[in-house]
């Protein structure tokens, strides 16, 4: 499978939800304990991704599809620091008092190398995304600066699979932070089922918005690519006649009008986006929260040259 395929094979997958959403957010204000069993979800899900995928394919196979020793070594060390992030962020909540969320059941649908390092690389820039996000609401100076040790590692894992696939391994000049929800999405579209006695973290699943598969790659500024609503359709608020795609960024959201076409939206990539893109349909054209995202968010991986080295 080429590279573009295995990007779009696994921007379809992570917006396909199959896990129910849990409780909705309620006051009081989400606490430091909640984020940090909301980034143990997020790192059992990356750990238990690796540690299956070196069981699943041998280094012969990584050979055949390309990649040398040193890059399955490497691999190798990221599994490696994925469970180690476990261990400590395990170690921090029970040391705090509180119940550390179990690992879930996952289903990653990877059918081969390519596959399972497009995967790899996605899941690295996402969990960027998802420590970037949180890093606002935590209110203890420790717990911020051990989720910063843990940002930078994932930032080094993203850019060295981005590298490997001859993506860009930095296409922006600044990382996009997603918020608790947005990368709750997400994930779940691998987790299948939570064991009963996790917390129940208060965190939702938006519907699933995904890159139609069929669409032509490399996708690039100006680039007109189609929204998915898989099972469903999204239809304009009372009083509002047009749906908008608004692209995430650290300065602000990009809005640009989402045409509705057979089975979701047309929308027209606007520039300023590279590298791994986010991008959820919403009502407001002024600012996107929780409140305002109707779906998403969805993954587009967006060219700035026509191909990386």
């Amino acid at each position: 499978m080429k590279f573009s395929q295995s990007i779009i094979a696994v921007s379809t997958a992570v917006g396909i939800v199959t896990a129910a959403p849990l409780t909705e957010r309620q006051a009081p204000a989400i606490t430091d304990a909640d984020i940090l069993n909301y980034a143990l979800t997020l790192e059992h899900l990356e750990d238990k991704f690796y540690r299956e995928g070196l069981a699943n394919f041998t280094q012969a196979q990584f050979a055949a599809a390309g990649y040398d020793a040193t890059f399955y070594a490497n691999i190798m060390r990221v599994s490696s620091d994925e469970t180690a992030h476990v261990d400590f962020l395990t170690t921090a909540l029970t040391a705090a008092g509180a119940t550390p969320v179990a690992e879930c059941t996952y289903a990653f649908g990877i059918t081969d190398v390519d596959m399972f390092v497009a995967t790899a690389s996605v899941l690295e820039g996402v969990g960027v995304s998802a420590y970037l996000g949180a890093a606002a609401d935590i209110l203890s100076k420790d717990y911020l600066t051990a989720a910063g040790s843990i940002l930078t590692v994932e930032a080094r894992h993203s850019s060295y699979l981005r590298s490997s696939i001859k993506e860009s391994p930095f296409a922006q000049p600044f990382d996009t932070p997603l918020t608790i929800d947005e990368v709750y999405t997400i994930a779940a579209a691998f987790i299948t089922s939570c064991p009963a006695s996790n917390p129940k973290l208060p965190v939702k699943a938006f519907p699933a918005l995904t890159l139609d598969p069929s669409t032509p790659m490399p996708i690039k500024s100006g680039s007109v690519v189609t929204l998915l609503t898989p099972g469903y359709t999204l239809q304009p608020a009372s009083g509002v006649a047009t749906i908008y795609a608004a692209f995430i960024s650290v300065t602000g959201p990009t809005f640009v009008a989402a045409t509705p076409v057979s089975g979701g939206f047309s929308v027209t990539i606007p520039k300023g986006f590279y590298g791994q893109s986010y991008s959820v349909l919403t009502s407001c054209n002024e600012t996107v929260t929780d409140d305002t995202t109707a779906a998403g968010p969805a993954l587009i991986e967006v060219r700035q040259f026509p191909q990386y080295r």
